[in-house]
């Protein structure tokens, strides 16, 4: 509570101080609340699989009534990409080689590996080993890493199918179990390959960076701060997370308007 207190001393403007202040009597009272949050909207997620499209810029309008914040970047660089991916095994490897690098170097590894293999696939992964996969440039713990998912998937301990299609809870405890998948990564791939609509990635740098621009804040939010400031724009988190990717990469240069209203972007930056 104190780090909310300081946050709300700290802002810059009266609007943000009111918002902060909100936060802090909704923990005051012992419990982050909807009733009086930003978002009042009659659409639950809860039944939405995969976002589409369609619903991608149903939220991104949602959510620029509903946060002048997010209107703003909307406004500036308009609705973001998708940036999906398939869901299944080369998914998962692309994430794994995604944490704590660039997403140029984890880019550059995952041709390579593609390439090497010829099809990225658990059996082409499993029958190189570790060490071959450390021959071709990966890590020791990244190898061990993606030989042991492509045994898990072999031996039918991992069924990506029953992750995609069953309960979210359930799928997220057996990716969780799977090791070198942490929070970020199993986040991730909710949101870019299975395409849920309302996730917030945990431990995203990118996000928490684009999070201190566009609401004005004096530091990095921490993880506890940013799951309090994106409960607002549930149901469709997920849609705020690719906008403030927007911003992040719009901010570096990296980001590129088109003609028409089209935007030919870079890849989400993707931190853990």
């Amino acid at each position: 509570m104190v780090l909310l207190e300081t946050r709300w001393l700290d802002a810059q403007d009266e609007s943000h101080r009111i918002s902060w202040a909100r936060r802090l009597a909704h923990v005051v009272r012992g419990a982050v609340v909807k009733t009086g949050s930003l978002m009042q909207m009659p659409l639950t997620t809860s039944t939405i699989r995969r976002l589409t499209s369609a619903l991608l810029s149903k939220g991104a309008r949602e959510l620029a009534e509903a946060d002048p914040d997010l209107g703003v970047v909307l406004d500036r660089l308009g609705e973001p990409p998708m940036w999906g991916r398939e869901p299944g095994f080369p998914a998962l490897i692309q994430i794994i080689l995604e944490q704590q690098v660039s997403l140029a170097a984890a880019r550059t590894m995952y041709r390579r590996l593609s390439g090497h293999l010829g099809a990225m696939t658990p059996e082409a992964v499993y029958a190189i080993q570790v060490n071959g996969l450390r021959d071709v440039g990966l890590t020791r713990q990244k190898a061990g890493y993606c030989f042991g998912l492509a045994a898990r998937i072999l031996d039918g301990s991992l069924d990506l199918s029953s992750v995609a299609n069953g309960p979210d809870d359930r799928g997220r405890q057996i990716l969780l179990a799977v090791p070198g998948l942490g929070a970020w990564s199993v986040d991730i791939y909710y949101l870019r390959a299975l395409r849920r609509p309302d996730v917030w990635p945990q431990g995203d740098l990118a996000l928490a960076v684009a999070l201190r621009d566009v609401k004005h804040l004096t530091a990095l939010p921490t993880r506890d701060e940013q799951r309090l400031l994106s409960s607002d724009w549930a149901p469709w988190r997920s849609v705020a997370a690719r906008i403030l990717w927007a911003h992040y990469l719009a901010a570096r240069g990296q980001y590129v308007h088109r003609p028409c209203n089209t935007v030919m972007p870079g890849q989400p930056p993707l931190h853990s």
